[in-house]
């Protein structure tokens, strides 16, 4: 099939290369010149593993293109993806300014049977608003589906092409069937392709996020009961784990989430339910209590030090919201390293992927280390707020030597605190009395 892709960001990228992995000819379209110029030299301009080598033989092979003109990649198109982003606005509802540019720039070139789908992860009612849209810039009924993403992060060229699900919100049995030819080649181990209402597709994508970022923000309250009664979370997320009803998914206490999903769609979705007249209890409290989680690692530090942190030395692990990718939006290192500073604190960072984007937020505000031991020199302490595999088996003796103080706050529980004890560390994880 011929195919479309507006938008060369995270989802489009991905989208576009996959499509075009599995047989079809695709278009990738984007406004940022320079961006482009990169992709077209083979430079992936996002971290995600996998992501660099698909586009560049995908490309060699004549299927995967980019380019800033609109006609070019979107006439004679079967389907085209909207994939532009949908940032929050002031009052935490998503802004659609990028979209409805988009939707007027392609009207144009549409043909009659093409099918126009949102990934992009609108607001309920989004698919009717382009639907009338398309009919006043183009004098006709033009189809229009809605298809969310539910690409992790660090995995997300796997996910597309293994989905747990395929969701359609379609308004005909005929778009529905053509999108289904289009997702053929990633269902065939029957795992399910559901077709709905372009309305409840749109929910599906919120409320799906919606339950991970509350999971998240429940085990997180929970760790922080745990610390002031004497009770271990980790024993308790076994202990509720194992029923049936609940499971471990997404139940891991650290120092709160971040990147550009959770965040946004949690507050997204209240403002919707509030446009409904409906309270948002619920999404109020799990963004609220995520907002103070990112806060839990800065305040233990500075009990630790007695409220003052002047000129202590402090070595933070970990800058991406999560392992795998370099994206440092709402991250909760974001949040620490600006409490560290705001206190007086040297701050030494490290992080496989994501340095260069610290680097251009902070520059010489911060200190970069090349490796994690590196970042340890005459520390007072450490900070872990990203749960890396470089992370996870470090080599303490060396770790010891190079630390001023054998300190360490761990934002992600990677390590026994018996074993930290018995290395002489004082240790501070989450959930846990610490050692």
């Amino acid at each position: 099939m011929r195919i479309g892709v507006v938008g060369t960001g995270y989802v489009g990228l991905v989208t576009g290369t996959c499509l075009a992995d599995s047989g079809n000819t695709v278009a990738c379209l984007d406004i940022d010149a320079t961006k482009i110029a990169r992709l077209r030299a083979g430079e992936v301009p996002i971290y995600e593993p996998g992501l660099e080598e698909l586009v560049e033989r995908t490309a060699r092979a004549g299927r995967l293109r980019f380019t800033t003109d609109t006609a070019e990649a979107i006439a004679g198109t079967e389907i085209v993806f909207l994939a532009v982003g949908t940032p929050p606005s002031a009052d935490g509802s998503a802004d659609l300014k990028a979209l409805w540019e988009v939707v007027d720039a392609v009207a144009p070139h549409l043909g009659s049977e093409a099918v126009v789908v949102t990934k992009s992860t609108v607001p309920v009612g989004t698919c009717a608003g382009i639907e009338r849209r398309l009919r006043e810039r183009t004098g006709r009924v033009c189809r229009v589906a809605s298809n969310p993403e539910f690409l992790k992060e660090g995995a997300a060229i796997d996910d597309f092409q293994k989905p747990d699900r395929v969701v359609v919100g379609v308004r005909s049995e005929t778009v529905g069937e053509i999108l289904r030819g289009l997702y053929r080649p990633f269902l065939r181990t029957e795992n399910p392709f559901l077709v709905m209402s372009p309305e409840s597709a749109e929910m599906t994508k919120y409320v799906a996020n919606a339950v991970l970022a509350t999971k998240i923000s429940f085990i997180n309250e929970v760790a922080n009961l745990c610390e002031r009664m004497e009770a271990d979370i980790d024993d308790v997320r076994r202990g509720i784990g194992h029923d049936s009803r609940i499971g471990f998914a997404f139940l891991f206490p650290g120092a709160g989430y971040g990147g550009s999903c959770f965040p946004k769609d949690v507050q997204a979705l209240a403002a919707m339910a509030r446009d409904k007249g409906v309270v948002p209890r619920i999404l109020a409290a799990v963004h609220e209590t995520n907002l103070a989680q990112k806060q839990v690692l800065g305040e233990k530090i500075t009990a630790w030090f007695g409220g003052d942190l002047t000129g202590r030395r402090i070595a933070v692990w970990g800058l991406a919201f999560k392992p795998r990718t370099d994206d440092i939006r709402d991250a909760p290192a974001i949040d620490l390293i600006e409490r560290l500073l705001a206190g007086g604190a040297v701050v030494r960072v490290h992080d496989p992927a994501a340095m260069e984007n610290v680097r251009r937020l902070y520059a010489a505000r911060l200190e970069y280390a090349a490796t994690p031991l590196e970042a340890l020199d005459a520390a007072d302490c450490l900070a872990i707020v990203t749960e890396w595999g470089d992370y996870r088996r470090p080599d303490f003796e060396e770790m010891a030597r190079r630390m001023k103080a054998r300190t360490i706050f761990d934002g992600r529980n990677l390590y026994a605190p018996e074993e930290m004890r018995a290395r002489g560390f004082a240790y501070h994880a989450i959930g846990k009395a610490p050692v």
